[in-house]
């Protein structure tokens, strides 16, 4: 059990580092693309690089905030169908979408590595910058593994389809005795 605790105070850790960066990359990006503005501005010519560097943070900007969206539970969910199950297989749904979510997890650490090993190309931001194509690769089997980690939260992860549900029957209980009243 104390492994599980270390586990997840780890999982909250990189899940902070992980906002960091994402913030990070925006502010970045805007940095990137505020120079580029300000440079029209000055000169009335615009500068090369800044968009094709400006884009390089994209996909980190993606694939990380995925794996925050996850630990928060807010990813995509089909709400009616669960919605609609009785208590039982409420969750048997949800230990099967955990089960799905690690095996989405699975594929981008296996997948992402391959892609990563395989990432040859170099991107020429300009005459004078070019970066490997291996920066922006490592971020999808880094995410796999955020999401990994993050499982080790288990219902913790879908706790919002239950407290949203409760709520729900909470208000459809309070309109039914106002209506009666």
């Amino acid at each position: 059990m104390h492994l599980l605790q270390s586990l997840r105070r780890l999982s909250d850790v990189v899940n902070q580092v992980a906002i960091v960066t994402c913030v990070a990359c925006v502010l970045f990006m805007l940095g990137i693309s505020f120079t580029a503005f300000l440079y029209k501005l000055a000169t009335g010519s615009t500068l090369s690089w800044t968009y094709s560097l400006a884009r390089l943070f994209l996909p980190w900007i993606g694939f990380l905030s995925m794996t925050i969206s996850l630990r928060y539970g807010e990813h995509v969910a089909m709400t009616l169908l669960v919605r609609s199950l009785p208590r039982a297989l409420l969750k048997v749904a949800a230990g099967l979408c955990l089960a799905v979510i690690a095996l989405f997890a699975l594929m981008l650490v296996w997948y992402g590595w391959v892609f990563f090993e395989g990432a040859s190309q170099v991107y020429m931001v300009s005459d004078q910058i070019q970066i490997s194509g291996k920066v922006t690769a490592i971020v999808v089997p880094i995410s796999g593994v955020i999401i990994l980690l993050h499982l080790v939260q288990g219902f913790d992860l879908l706790e919002h389809f239950i407290d949203d549900e409760t709520v729900i029957e909470e208000l459809i209980d309070a309109n039914d005795m106002e209506e009666r009243s």
